[in-house]
């Protein structure tokens, strides 16, 4: 499966990629790249992984992922076959992409410091995100200049944001994982495609084509997390598309994201969101009667 964005080909006068991606799915593996990528998901089911970092996708979901750091955004349909379309925008750029002596300037120490810390991904909301929305937004529409300035806005917004959270741990990062691309990607499309079934580390390890041992030692480097704990924390994404979109019961949800009982779904449900998933549905419910125009 083909990564769904490449290596920066524009010329070196452009020194920036900006792309609208619509599709049914990302069409994307666990990869990385040289080039720092600013995705902004404006419609998506399904999750990312960004590094050991695992989160639900939401629309409105902004992020910056510094160079080489491994990722995933994976569009998913769940049990209830009703995925949303994937709209995404996406603007990859080297960090020198106006010549290498540009960032020596002071003034631009706070974008310096903003591709730093990019290093383990950054995840950016409240009204940064919809600041910068707006202009990426806008910049479809617009000449390579007028492009080029309200790039150059949104790293101004960016680098100024107190709005933001760092994604992958810094013991990832500092791990230096050369991390092998095509086998976690075939364990992670193994996962999903299994979620509601037994999923046992025999199985996954004939997948990587390793050991049992040497499985769980390579998934714990590549992702940050033990086997099981990862699986959980796809499970209970998944539920939560479902709670959100279906009509199934909780019960029906539990059995189909592949919970073997009730209570060890709700136990590990509150585990990672806090909440029971009835709460959970209450909630979104409520959220969404409140968003809708009067």
């Amino acid at each position: 499966m083909k990564p769904i964005f490449e290596k920066l080909l524009s010329p070196p006068e452009a020194g920036f990629a900006f792309k609208v991606v619509r599709g049914n799915s990302f069409d994307c593996p666990w990869h990385s790249h040289s080039e720092l990528e600013l995705i902004l998901v404006v419609k998506s089911g399904g999750y990312r992984m960004v590094g050991d970092f695992l989160a639900p996708l939401q629309p409105g979901d902004l992020v910056l992922l510094g160079p080489n750091l491994p990722h995933i955004y994976q569009n998913d349909e769940g049990r209830a076959g009703r995925a949303p379309p994937v709209h995404a925008l996406v603007i990859q750029f080297r960090g020198d992409f106006l010549g290498e002596q540009w960032l020596r300037s002071p003034s631009l120490g706070p974008v310096r410091h903003l591709f730093q810390h990019a290093a383990r991904g950054l995840h950016f909301t409240g009204a940064t995100r919809d600041q910068v929305t707006a202009t990426m937004r806008k910049m479809a529409g617009a000449g390579a200049l007028r492009r080029l300035i309200r790039f150059l806005e949104i790293l101004d917004t960016l680098a100024a944001s107190r709005e933001c959270r760092p994604l992958a741990s810094a013991g990832f990062m500092e791990g230096g994982v050369s991390f092998d691309q095509a086998r976690v990607d075939q364990v992670y499309q193994f996962m999903q495609e299994h979620l509601d079934q037994p999923l046992h580390q025999a199985d996954l390890a004939r997948r990587a084509h390793l050991s049992q041992g040497a499985f769980s030692r390579f998934f714990q480097q590549h992702t940050g997390m033990t086997q099981a704990a990862f699986v959980n924390e796809l499970r209970v994404g998944r539920a939560c598309q479902l709670l959100a979109e279906s009509e199934m019961s909780v019960t029906e949800i539990a059995f189909a994201c592949g919970f073997g009982n009730l209570s060890n779904f709700n136990r590990q449900f509150h585990r990672l969101k806090h909440t029971a998933p009835s709460e959970f549905r209450h909630d979104v419910a409520t959220h969404a009667l409140q968003s809708q125009p009067s």
